[in-house]
């Protein structure tokens, strides 16, 4: 028995819905290349160097002490460049678009941040350091603390002074060590940083922990003492996850070292 005209017009809108569908499929799978253009003609590193820092940001990278070698030059550019500094601009542009909508209704209402590479940029001593491609020397970096000369990230500045005038109360929860008060503090007024409600820093029966412990029991010992935490900004995983988180947390990019 033959079928009737109106079956054999539903089966042919069937297949060529089917065909479309597929070609689509197909014509949306080939705009991805199987060989990266970049590699094809030759830059292989900066395509790779790319990758490993977005592996740093999303914190995939996990533990390591130095930057790949081969990302010594890609670093060094970053760094130097405007990248650096528009990806600076990016965070503090989002953090603030948060800030503006938290609602302020007194000193407990706070925002946390980091000092080194957060507020503080140390790219002048890490340009005479190998950028980051050599393992940490503790004793020059405190050498170079000492003088109190770090710069300030101008776009931390930027945040820092938006979020005071915005009624926010600035702590600021440091791994550094409480014998370097003095000279984070000179440094920190001289980059045009000041008014925050306290600076913490480790004591020495903290040297011990690492960071991610340290910075989440002070922040549990904020939270203890009546403050909101709303915002955290750091350049390591280390400063924003673990206990007592803020309800927002802003990473600022650094492919110079990795801190636990």
């Amino acid at each position: 028995m033959g079928r009737s005209p109106s079956s054999l017009l539903l089966v042919f809108f069937l297949a060529a819905a089917t065909a479309a569908a597929a070609t689509q499929s197909y014509s949306l799978l080939a705009t991805v290349p199987e060989i990266p253009y970049d590699i094809a003609v030759g830059n292989e590193d900066s395509l790779f160097c790319e990758s490993w820092k977005f592996s740093v940001e999303t914190n995939d990278a996990g533990f390591w002490k130095s930057i790949p070698l081969r990302c010594l030059d890609f670093v060094k550019s970053y760094m130097n460049g405007p990248r650096y500094a528009s990806d600076c601009a990016v965070v503090a542009d989002e953090s603030i678009a948060y800030a503006s909508r938290v609602p302020i209704s007194g000193s407990n209402d706070a925002w946390i941040f980091d000092v080194d590479e957060t507020l503080l940029s140390n790219l002048p001593y890490y340009r005479v350091n190998g950028y980051g491609s050599e393992e940490f020397n503790g004793t020059s970096f405190d050498e170079w603390v000492d003088l109190a000369e770090a710069p300030a990230i101008p776009a931390s500045l930027k945040l820092y002074r938006e979020l005071q005038r915005l009624g926010f109360t600035t702590i600021l929860l440091t791994g550094r060590s409480e014998h370097q008060r003095a000279a984070t503090e000179r440094n920190l007024m001289a980059a045009g940083y000041g008014g925050w409600e306290t600076l913490i820093l480790r004591e020495l029966s903290e040297e011990g922990t690492t960071a991610e412990e340290y910075k989440s029991a002070r922040r549990a010992a904020l939270i203890s003492q009546g403050y909101k935490i709303h915002g955290n900004s750091g350049d390591q995983w280390s400063d924003l996850i673990g206990g007592a988180t803020a309800v927002r947390s802003f990473k600022l990019p650094n492919p110079l070292y990795w801190l636990a």
